[in-house]
């Protein structure tokens, strides 16, 4: 998904507002992440314990992997797999769940030449077995804290919101004072990966701000019809510099470099500033 393939059409809402990841290297704790026990990498055997459709051409996979130490939201794996005459592959998935239970949640979208997603997208079923690798990376993480309530602005093109999704539920779980927004930019309203899991997080007490924008087709109620996503929708939709904001982007390169000099451009501080990019798999 490009950043020109996202949008002018808007669904918002606000509740008590009081495939492969380009991961950067480890920063120290900042307020908003708290230092904590290292959760050490390794190779674990999982098995996939369930699989749905996420969208027309992704699909959410549920591993059961019982040596997985955790992960902490926002976090990523690698996953291999192995073929019957020992061909291995193996790419890089953001996680969508965290915390330590085992049970670990991807969602894969389908790269029509890709040698890896379209296997797990169409061709995986329960109790198959594969590798992962994890947790990985520390710089695009975020962590409920006590201590701190400075704000977090989320931005996701796509698929990109897989590992901010991990973010929204444990802001939600933890009842988090830290103001949360939310832009998300999809092709179509059947496009939106982890509906449930959003639609729970802005039903929490949690302070929680969604906005989708649609690029293509906006539901069938919406008042504003789809559009590209510019420069000035992104500077109406996120919160402003002077808040002092963390920023998670989360996306295609495209779509992550086109958002990155938007907000330098609106006067956000780069410094706070996060992206992860994702390419073919």
């Amino acid at each position: 998904m490009s950043a020109s393939a996202s949008v002018e059409s808007v669904e918002s809402v606000s509740v008590r507002s009081a495939e492969t990841p380009e991961t950067g290297q480890e920063a120290p704790p900042s307020p908003a992440t708290p230092a904590r026990v290292r959760r050490r990498p390794d190779w674990h055997a999982a098995t996939v314990a369930a699989v749905r459709a996420e969208s027309p051409t992704a699909r959410r996979l549920v591993l059961d992997v019982p040596t997985w130490p955790g992960n902490d939201p926002g976090q990523h794996l690698d996953l291999r797999l192995t073929a019957e005459d020992g061909y291995q592959a193996t790419r890089a998935y953001s996680v969508a769940s965290a915390g330590d239970d085992p049970r670990v949640t991807l969602a894969v979208d389908r790269v029509d030449d890709g040698e890896v997603s379209p296997f797990l997208v169409d061709a995986i079923e329960v109790g198959d077995a594969l590798e992962v690798h994890g947790p990985l990376g520390g710089w695009f993480v975020w962590r409920p804290s006590a201590e701190s309530t400075r704000p977090v602005q989320l931005i996701a093109g796509g698929s990109g919101i897989v590992p901010l999704v991990a973010m929204v539920t444990a802001h939600a779980e933890a009842d988090d004072p830290t103001p949360f927004r939310l832009l998300y930019a999809v092709r179509t309203p059947e496009d939106v990966f982890f509906r449930p899991e959003l639609d729970a997080a802005l039903a929490a007490t949690a302070p929680l701000d969604v906005t989708v924008v649609y690029s293509r087709t906006a539901p069938a109620d919406s008042t504003v019809p789809p559009g590209r996503l510019t420069k000035e929708t992104l500077a109406m939709a996120v919160l402003p510099p002077e808040d002092g904001a963390l920023v998670y982007v989360c996306g295609s390169t495209p779509f992550v470099e086109q958002v990155l000099r938007w907000l330098g451009e609106l006067g956000h501080d780069v410094a706070d500033v996060r992206a992860e990019r994702f390419g073919g798999s």
